[in-house]
C-alpha cells in the first residue's frame, strides 16, 4: 500500500467512526473481511494455533489477535477508541427564545472554543423498546449537519480576543432548530423518527442513549505540499487505524500478535472497558490461564501503547523542552517520563529503536518540560494490571483535543510498517530473554 492509498483509507476510517461504537463496528467489519472469527465473552472459546479472533466489550472496546504458540510471548499494540467530545444529557431539551437546544456534558479534556461555528451532527447508540416489548439497541448516525453552536458576535463582547472564557453549562448547548409558537420538542421522539428514517421502524419508544455531537467536516489531506492530515478524533483513532493495519499486514509467527483498543482513556480508564479494567486481562487468562501461566507469558511479552504526542508548534515553541520537541513527519515519538506517567523504560525504547533501524523509519523523543505537568495514557495502566514491559509511543500532532487536529501524512504510514515488524518480533530481540 502506498502512502497516498494509506491516507485515503485512513480518511475513510475516520469519517466512518464518529463515536467509539462506530469505530469498533468499522474495525470488526474489516477484521471479519480478513478472516477473523468473532468471539462472544459469554460463550466457551475453542482456540487453535494460527487462528484469527476478535472480541468486543460494550461495542466500544475491541481486542483482535492471531494466536501463536501458547508457550511463547505476546506482542501487543494498544490504543483507545474514545475522544473528547460533547455528550447529550439524559434530559437535554432546552426551549429558549424560540430555539430548540440540547444540554450537553463535556467528555474528557475538550478544547471548547473550536466547537463554535461548526456544522455538527449526532451519533452513538440508542436503547429502545420494539413492538414485542423487547429491549433492543442500535447504532445511530444523523450524518448530515443538524446543529450549530454560534459564536457571540465581537460587537457584543469587545474583549473576546483578549481571552473569552467558556462556561460549559450555559455557553455551548447546540441549537438544532427553531420552534413554532408554543411548540415543544421531545428529543426521544426525534430519535424515534430518525431510527425510522434509517430503516429501524419497529421502535415504539426510545428509553436510553449514549450520543455525542461531532463535526461533519470530512477528514482531509491538506497543505500546499500535502504534508498534513486534518481530522476530528485523531486522538486516538489514528493509532487504532495504524494498529489495525499493522495487525492485518503482519505475517504468521510463533508469537501471538494482539491489538487492544480501549474505551474511556480520556476520562481515566477505570471502567469495564477501560485499560484499568479487566477486559484485556480476562482475554489473556482465557488464552493462557491465570496465575503462574499468565505471569510467565507476560515475562516474555511486550506492549506498545500508541497514543498521540505533542509536536512542537512553531508559534508556541516555548511550551517544549527544546531537546525533546517532535516534528511532524519526522517519525513516531518515544514518550518518556521519570514519574511513570509514561511506561517507557530504557529496554523497551531500545527494542523500538532497533526496529526502526531494521525498517529504515525515523524515531523521535518527547519529554515534557520539567516545569509543566505531564499527561498520561493507557501504557502505565495496562503495565500495572499485567506486569508487562511497555513502551509509550505517539505520533506527533497539533491541536490535541481540538475538534479538528493535525498530523503528518507520512508518520502513520511509517509507524504501521514498524508495528507490523513488531508483531512478528522473536523473543531473542529482548535483552533479558
Amino acid at each position: 500500500m502506498s502512502t497516498e492509498h494509506f491516507n485515503q483509507d485512513l480518511i475513510q476510517f475516520l469519517n466512518d467512526s464518529p463515536t467509539p461504537y462506530h469505530a469498533v463496528a468499522t474495525m470488526v467489519h474489516r477484521l471479519q473481511k480478513a478472516g477473523y472469527e468473532s468471539l462472544d465473552e459469554s460463550e466457551t472459546w475453542t482456540l487453535k494455533t494460527g487462528g484469527k479472533y476478535v472480541v468486543t466489550r460494550n461495542d466500544s472496546s475491541i481486542i483482535a489477535f492471531v494466536l501463536g504458540n501458547t508457550d511463547q510471548g505476546v506482542r501487543m499494540v494498544g490504543a483507545h477508541t474514545d475522544s473528547p467530545c460533547l455528550k447529550v444529557k439524559p434530559h437535554p431539551e432546552l426551549n429558549k427564545h424560540s430555539y430548540f437546544q440540547l444540554g450537553v456534558e463535556v467528555y474528557g479534556g475538550v478544547l471548547l472554543n473550536p466547537w463554535y461555528d461548526r456544522d455538527l451532527s449526532i451519533a452513538g447508540r440508542v436503547q429502545y423498546i420494539n413492538s414485542k416489548q423487547e429491549l433492543c439497541q442500535q447504532l445511530i448516525n444523523f450524518e448530515k449537519p443538524v446543529a450549530v453552536i454560534p459564536s457571540l458576535a465581537i460587537h457584543l463582547d469587545r474583549e473576546a480576543n483578549n481571552g473569552r472564557a467558556v462556561n460549559p453549562q450555559t455557553d455551548i448547548p447546540p441549537i438544532l432548530f427553531q420552534l413554532g409558537d408554543d411548540e415543544k420538542a421531545d428529543f426521544r421522539e426525534l430519535l424515534k423518527e430518525e431510527l425510522a428514517r434509517q430503516g429501524h421502524t419497529d421502535c415504539e419508544s426510545v428509553i436510553e442513549y449514549d450520543l455525542s455531537f461531532y463535526d461533519t467536516q470530512s477528514a482531509a489531506v491538506i497543505g500546499l505540499k500535502n504534508d498534513f492530515i486534518a481530522s476530528a478524533r485523531l486522538d486516538n483513532l489514528l493509532s487504532c487505524y495504524v494498529g489495525l493495519e499493522a495487525l492485518l499486514n503482519s505475517q504468521p509467527s510463533d508469537v501471538t500478535a494482539l491489538l487492544v483498543c480501549n474505551d474511556h482513556e480520556e476520562v481515566g480508564s477505570v471502567s469495564t472497558t477501560g485499560a484499568q479494567g479487566p477486559f484485556l486481562k480476562s482475554v489473556l487468562e482465557r488464552i493462557y490461564g491465570n496465575g503462574e501461566p499468565l505471569t510467565r507469558t507476560m515475562s516474555k511479552s511486550m506492549l506498545i501503547s500508541t497514543d498521540n504526542a505533542h509536536g512542537i508548534h512553531p508559534n508556541y515553541a516555548s511550551k517544549h523542552d527544546e531537546h525533546h520537541a517532535p516534528v511532524l513527519n519526522k517519525g513516531a515519538v518515544i514518550k518518556v517520563n521519570a514519574n511513570q506517567r509514561y511506561a517507557t523504560n530504557d529496554e523497551t525504547a531500545a527494542v523500538y529503536r532497533l526496529l526502526c533501524q531494521q525498517t529504515g523509519n525515523q524515531v523521535q523523543h518527547f519529554v515534557t518540560r520539567s516545569d509543566m505537568a505531564c499527561g498520561s495514557t493507557i501504557g502505565p495502566l495496562t503495565a500495572g494490571v499485567l506486569g508487562v514491559r511497555t513502551l509509550d509511543l505517539g505520533l506527533p500532532t497539533f491541536g490535541m483535543h481540538s475538534i479538528r487536529e493535525l498530523a503528518g501524512t507520512r508518520d502513520a504510514y511509517e509507524l504501521s510498517k514498524t508495528l507490523t515488524e513488531f508483531f512478528g518480533l522473536k523473543q531473542h530481540a529482548f535483552s533479558k530473554i
